[in-house]
């Protein structure tokens, strides 16, 4: 890292070294590391020292945003996903054309949808569902514009359905919607973005395979769609077609939902998690829980990222910990063992940001 305080509540900027590491399940080269060997502990992508934000796909894919803005994609490109204008895969990052004001990324099942720093919205990639938002079913190879408005603040991407925040509050959806997933009260399947409701203080957006969780900016946590597992946090299994809250706490600071399980951080640094506990994946052993349970007791815990049956957080001094499935070494430890507690990789303290993926997992993490 250079000169100066780390902050990890602050993005990389060109006057940090945020390095790229990788690790898990490699048969696409989502790993970024030029082949496709598998590796159980991390390993640096390249010698680049500027990248900013990471994102790992549904299914064996990559993504990275740098310092500078620009874009960069790979692994498994068979539905034009890694925005290549093409269906090829790549085991290295490769740059997603040539502009340099790219700002957010997520990315669902065979697709992936961005922001730009001028507040447009861009989409490619599969989309059988309409979870391109373009108002049609065409797939597409290289990003497309979604409209033209330049309001939008951030995305997220579920299995095949996508949601966004935009700059006044307001949650729009689309996509996938057979069991509610898109909060806008039926099961139709949109192809462009609807606005969820009317209210205009929406502050973060998560999805899962089927599910999403939102956090208002009173601090309210919001959950919506497929909840056979108890992974709405609602203390049931049954599914809505509209957001509800999760409890009455208004403490809640970040979430992320994985395939059929959420965990969510509050403000006083507690992290809680519910629904399917498969492969240990809730973080606190094998029981499933339907509400939201606290693991541990620590209040240190700031940012966590869910994968299919994977997660890991970060906390404010910096370490990196993780839990779950591991049969392709995706929790970084050196080894193929499950673990269904909390559990350190490595002992660096300047871990930024990180992201676990689905698909036999394989993860991403930001080294300062």
């Amino acid at each position: 890292m250079q000169d100066g305080a780390f902050n990890p509540l602050v993005a990389p900027t060109p006057s940090y070294q945020a390095y790229l590491y990788s690790w898990g399940f490699n048969s696409y080269g989502q790993l970024g590391l030029g082949n496709t060997t598998t590796y159980r502990s991390p390993k640096q992508v390249g010698s680049s020292s500027n990248w900013a934000k990471v994102s790992v796909g549904k299914y064996t894919s990559s993504f990275a945003i740098k310092t500078d803005g620009t874009l960069w994609s790979w692994g498994w490109g068979i539905s034009g996903q890694l925005g290549q204008g093409n269906t090829t895969k790549y085991s290295s990052p490769k740059q997603v054309g040539s502009l340099s004001n790219w700002n957010n990324i997520a990315s669902g099942q065979f697709f992936a949808v961005a922001t730009k720093t001028d507040s447009t919205i861009w989409s490619w990639g599969g989309n059988g569902q309409g979870q391109l938002g373009i108002g049609n079913t065409n797939s597409y190879y290289s990003p497309v514009q979604i409209g033209a408005l330049t309001n939008w603040l951030q995305v997220a991407a579920g299995y095949y359905n996508t949601a966004a925040i935009k700059t006044n509050g307001t949650l729009w959806t689309w996509g996938l919607n057979n069991f509610g997933q898109l909060g806008l009260g039926n099961t139709t399947y949109y192809s462009s973005p609807k606005q969820v409701g009317s209210l205009t203080n929406w502050s973060s957006i998560t999805c899962g395979y089927n599910h999403s969780l939102a956090i208002k900016t009173d601090g309210t946590l919001w959950s919506w769609g497929y909840n056979n597992a108890g992974q709405l946090g609602l203390n049931n299994q049954t599914n809505y077609s509209s957001p509800k809250q999760v409890g009455a706490l208004n403490n809640w600071a970040s979430a992320s939902a994985g395939q059929a399980f959420s965990i969510a951080v509050k403000k006083d640094g507690t992290i809680w998690s519910w629904g399917n506990s498969s492969y240990g994946a809730l973080g606190q052993g094998s029981s499933p829980y339907s509400s939201p349970k606290q693991i541990g007791a620590l209040t240190n815990w700031l940012t966590v990222s869910c994968g299919q049956y994977t997660a890991g957080a970060i906390k404010t001094d910096g370490t990196l910990w993780m839990w779950g499935v591991n049969t392709q070494g995706q929790l970084g430890i050196g080894n193929t063992t499950t673990y269904s507690s909390p559990i350190q990789i490595g002992a660096s303290t300047t871990w930024y940001g990180m992201a676990t993926g689905a698909y036999n997992g394989n993860t991403l993490g930001l080294l300062l």
